[in-house]
């Protein structure tokens, strides 16, 4: 197994105990390939969610650049009621899980097809 897959894999694990979901792993290895190099390193690989410039960040590159969704006080909620599911004290949210269920939300996977 590549050092991807073994990320992959972590990130199913978290959608699982985290979100009670079962992962679409078509979707998520998407996600983690257009994050690209990001996903490796430990700094770039998380969100934090007491950060709110890292929160614009989310909304700003991912939601609007990446989804191309307009700008909105839904985006943000959106973003926080993923941390809130994700769990706020948890520090290891991955930027993977985090934007797996944000383009989930939605209803944007269309972006990876």
């Amino acid at each position: 197994m590549s050092k991807r897959d073994d990320l992959i894999e972590k990130y199913a694990a978290d959608i699982k105990s985290k979100f009670g979901e079962t992962p679409d792993m078509d979707l998520l290895t998407k996600v983690a390939i257009g994050l690209g190099p990001a996903i490796y390193n430990l700094d770039a690989s998380k969100v934090s969610g007491s950060d709110d410039k890292e929160l614009q960040t989310v909304k700003n590159n991912f939601l609007m650049k990446k989804l191309g969704l307009s700008d909105s006080p839904q985006l943000m909620d959106a973003i926080n009621s993923v941390i809130d599911k994700y769990g706020r004290s948890d520090k290891n949210k991955h930027r993977a899980v985090i934007y797996y269920q944000l383009a989930r939300h939605f209803k944007k996977e269309s972006v990876y097809k």
